[in-house]
């Protein structure tokens, strides 16, 4: 795949840039409000979705599992966290969120308007557009329309 440098591509990955140093900003400073760390708000987000053992987690975050244990260990200590087994293999441990933890999850989801805002300033259509612009720049199938 030949590599865009036009003026226009520069800057859409500027932009692009721009958005995820502002998110990353703001997520982390949602978690310390929380007295979290943001790679701490990060993994509590993804386990407030659904229980993960800790490989995927790593993988998820593309990190060192051994980080994620120490993430885990952290959040463990606060009840946001607990570990349990794996129903379809008890060798593995899962880590899932636990209420206070779903909670404190929504609750940093809540506090992140910087997207929210502006996007609230596009119709449906554009979101839409945006939304699948995006999906496919990460590979990802565009969603099909309900009817």
């Amino acid at each position: 795949m030949a590599t865009r440098t036009d003026p226009l591509t520069l800057e859409v990955v500027e932009l692009i840039g721009t958005v995820v140093a502002r998110y990353h900003e703001e997520y982390d400073r949602a978690a310390a409000e929380h007295s979290l760390t943001g790679a701490q708000a990060r993994v509590l987000g993804l386990l407030s979705l659904e229980p993960l053992p800790m490989r995927k987690i790593a993988l998820r975050l593309k990190c060192e599992p051994s980080n994620v244990t120490g993430i885990i260990d952290r959040l463990e200590t606060r009840e946001l966290v607990e570990r349990r087994p794996d129903p379809a293999d008890r060798r593995v441990k899962l880590a899932a969120a636990t209420e206070k933890g779903r909670r404190t999850a929504r609750e940093l989801r809540d506090a992140l308007d910087f997207a929210r805002e502006p996007l609230a300033g596009l119709s449906d259509a554009e979101r839409t557009v945006l939304r699948d612009l995006l999906r496919r720049m990460l590979g990802e199938a565009p969603l099909q329309a309900t009817l």
